[in-house]
């Protein structure tokens, strides 16, 4: 090997090294802020929502195993009140101050509905959760037809049947 490549190899595995220095001192100094008030950087925003997104497109694969009927869009909603509402509001309460402590801050779907996001993504958001965001799993905490029930719901909470829409209107 040339005495010019040992240098640049060295050169480039020296300087990789004081990077990896570098980020272990600020992480291990809390150089990083790490309290929800302050605001996220510029770098944290960017990183989580673009592996949220990679996941996404290579994880969310599952099928509905629930029809989305009235009996399974009325159990939807009953699960949403029970395990849900409380960040991510009702038509009487759309932010409910639960919900604003979170960093980001959850997605009001009374508001704003995620009706265009498919089922797949919807329901792996519900099982697997998502980190940083206070989005917990709800795997052991739903059975597989309850994260299916709510997906449903949350996939058709545009065009309810009129039952379910006046459960909806109701809930608190």
């Amino acid at each position: 090997m040339s005495k010019l490549l040992i240098v640049l190899i060295i050169g480039v595995v020296g300087t990789l090294l004081i990077i990896a220095l570098g980020v272990y001192i600020t992480i291990t100094n809390g150089w990083i802020p790490a309290a929800m008030d302050t605001p996220p950087l510029p770098m944290e925003k960017w990183a989580a929502g673009h592996d949220l997104s990679a996941v996404l497109n290579r994880e969310a694969k599952d099928q509905s195993t629930v029809a989305a009927d009235e009996p399974t869009l009325l159990a939807g909603e009953k699960v949403y009140a029970s395990n849900c509402s409380g960040c991510h509001g009702t038509p009487s309460s759309p932010t409910p101050s639960f919900g604003a402590g979170f960093g980001p801050l959850p997605t009001p779907f009374a508001k704003h509905p995620v009706t265009d996001d498919g089922e797949a993504e919807t329901y792996w958001k519900i099982k697997h959760g998502i980190k940083f965001t206070g989005m917990p799993t709800f795997k052991d905490m739903l059975s597989e037809k309850e994260m299916w029930q709510v997906t449903q719901f949350l996939k058709h909470m545009d065009k309810l049947p009129p039952t379910v829409q006046k459960l909806w209107d109701a809930a608190k």
